[in-house]
């Protein structure tokens, strides 16, 4: 039997973000292949991203951000620098 382990996030600012992408899509009522097509990515990048396994460049949060139909600045608010080391064990 094989087991595959998740991917943690890679940092407690990517967890938040992915929290906030997935909180703000399931109130659209899309999946991630629906999100995913509205944004121009891939539905396993989406789903990445909302586990905090990926660190979006500025081209990725946008499309992200227009697909949900939301200001880029409101998935960020109050992400600090602090938040970006490694997660805690």
């Amino acid at each position: 039997m094989v087991v595959h382990r998740m991917a943690p996030p890679l940092s407690p600012a990517t967890a938040a973000f992915g929290q906030r992408v997935r909180l703000r899509r399931q109130q659209l009522g899309l999946s991630q292949e629906a999100l995913a097509d509205r944004c121009g990515v891939h539905w396993t990048f989406l789903g990445q991203v909302e586990r905090g396994q990926r660190n979006l460049s500025l081209h990725n949060l946008l499309k992200v951000a227009h697909g949900l139909d939301i200001d880029p600045g409101d998935l960020l608010r109050g992400l600090s620098a602090a938040d970006s080391g490694p997660p805690d064990p």
